[in-house]
């Protein structure tokens, strides 16, 4: 019967589709041991999405049992105080060297002449408090207030001693040097500026903008001057420079910056350029040496305003001039990023690989909604989030801080090559990739970054200090016997 039957044709094989599922990213996580520099910018931004001001210190304390200078300031002068007050500089110390815990402290020095050091745990419980709550003056680690006219411009952390404090006043050519252990006024050490003839043959002294310090433990100091001159000290030498950087031209420098890499230094000022020296040499690798001449040119001078002209969208819509450079500052988590905040409020940031400006924010002027111009006179003082690509700035027609996300990809909403209606059709989350404006009670002049938990510390131009981060929520057991 067999020799009958007709072979059945095999029917063909139904295709198999293999569904490929999305990898579990905390999965990545776990066998990585590492979080993905997207996957960690994502969270970032989500984080600084969430922030609001939640708390509010403002500079009414007293000394000697009377109110410090900076309290006085605020009284007598009210709300035109940002003519003569407000927060200059404020910084989380951060230790290079050994096994410590960082963002333990954050210092502020205010233009009225006061040196103040927080402690942050300090500061975050006691935003817990009821609104109105007055501040426990006796645990300020240091509170130092100065006569008038003994104004501060900007303070540094020593990076290899986190008991020093570096200050300097744009109103003084000398570098003082305070040891917060010691609780005295008085600085232990002053760095002093070389004194230059005139032309009329007398002695000519100018003040110092911004300060920078080594991490390497060298013990090198940099503090540009308002004529154009970077003076570099090396403590172990004496007081006086041991070098100076020129910029061979009369640039009022606004903003220094150290690399990672402690030979390359980044001075920026009011005509606009960035100036790089490298400590190396390069093509004035002898002159380094020398101590005859003391003065030494940049490697390069980068103008930003041909830079922002190359962009063709922003040329487009505005014209643009050189401006002054109120910042200067290199991403901790990308190097190769030196992000520029300029004085009419633009943020961008400069490839110092590619010598080119990869992005760039451009707020609304300030005279669009009438905004006092006393606020011009102040320089803001931006930060970036340490463990991610999102810089942060005071905005300077509003009250509050711009979040702006500077990542190293054209997915960054500021980067000149973004392509909106190409980041459209990728379903993504808007929140992920987008800028973000919190708004607060008060003018803000600088900003600080938490170097662990990316929590934000502003000082305001009424000498305030205001604590951005994450509205406190209470835990369900603690609601449950609330409840009970």
């Amino acid at each position: 019967m067999e020799k009958f039957l007709v072979p059945r044709e095999p029917s063909p094989p139904k295709p198999t589709t293999v569904k490929r599922r999305r990898p579990w990213k905390r999965s990545l996580i776990e066998l990585n041991g590492r979080l993905e520099s997207h996957y960690r910018h994502e969270l970032y931004t989500l984080l600084a999405h969430s922030y609001s001001e939640i708390g509010k210190f403002p500079h009414l304390y007293h000394l000697n049992e009377g109110p410090c200078h900076t309290h006085i300031s605020e009284i007598l002068h009210g709300i035109d105080s940002s003519s003569t007050g407000g927060v200059a500089g404020l910084e989380f110390d951060s230790q290079v060297k050994g096994i410590v815990f960082q963002g333990i402290y954050i210092v502020s020095v205010t233009r009225s002449g006061c040196l103040t050091v927080h402690d942050f745990d300090s500061l975050y419980c006691h935003s817990k408090l009821p609104p109105g709550s007055v501040e426990d003056e006796s645990k300020h680690v240091v509170h130092l207030s100065f006569p008038p006219g003994r104004e501060f411009n900007v303070a540094r952390w020593n990076p290899t001693n986190q008991n020093e404090v570096a200050c300097t006043s744009r109103k003084r050519d000398k570098v003082s040097i305070f040891d917060i252990s010691y609780m005295s006024p008085k600085p232990t050490e002053e760095l002093q500026t070389r004194q230059k003839l005139s032309i009329i043959g007398r002695k000519t002294s100018s003040g110092l903008s911004d300060v920078a310090i080594t991490s390497n433990g060298d013990s090198r100091i940099f503090s540009p001057d308002t004529l154009g001159t970077v003076h570099v000290w090396d403590r172990r030498a004496g007081v006086s420079p041991c070098i100076e950087l020129s910029t061979n031209r009369y640039d009022s420098l606004k903003s220094i910056q150290i690399h990672v890499d402690n030979q390359t230094i980044f001075g920026a000022g009011k005509e606009g350029i960035i100036h790089i020296w490298d400590l190396r040499g390069g093509t004035n690798s002898t002159a380094f040496q020398s101590r005859k001449d003391m003065s030494h040119l940049p490697l390069a001078s980068l103008h930003l305003a041909p830079m922002l002209q190359k962009i063709a969208s922003l040329k487009a819509q505005s014209e643009i001039v050189p401006k002054e450079i109120h910042s200067i500052n290199v991403n901790p988590s990308a190097p190769h990023q030196l992000a520029f905040h300029l004085d009419d409020g633009w943020s961008g940031v400069l490839d110092i690989y590619k010598s080119e400006v990869t992005h760039v924010h451009c707020p609304p002027p300030a005279w669009l909604d009438g905004s006092n111009s006393s606020a011009d006179l102040i320089l803001r003082k931006p930060t970036w989030l340490p463990t991610s690509s999102i810089y942060v700035a005071g905005s300077m027609s509003e009250k509050g801080i711009h979040f702006l996300d500077f990542h190293p990809s054209s997915r960054s909403p500021c980067h000149v090559d973004y392509d909106e209606d190409s980041q459209r059709d990728e379903k993504r989350d808007k929140c992920n990739h987008s800028n973000k404006f919190v708004s607060l009670s008060e003018s803000v002049t600088g900003c600080a970054a938490h170097p662990l938990n990316s929590m934000i510390v502003a000082g305001t131009q009424k000498s305030s200090l205001l604590l951005i981060a994450q509205r406190h929520c209470s835990s369900t057991s603690e609601t449950v016997e609330g409840e009970l």
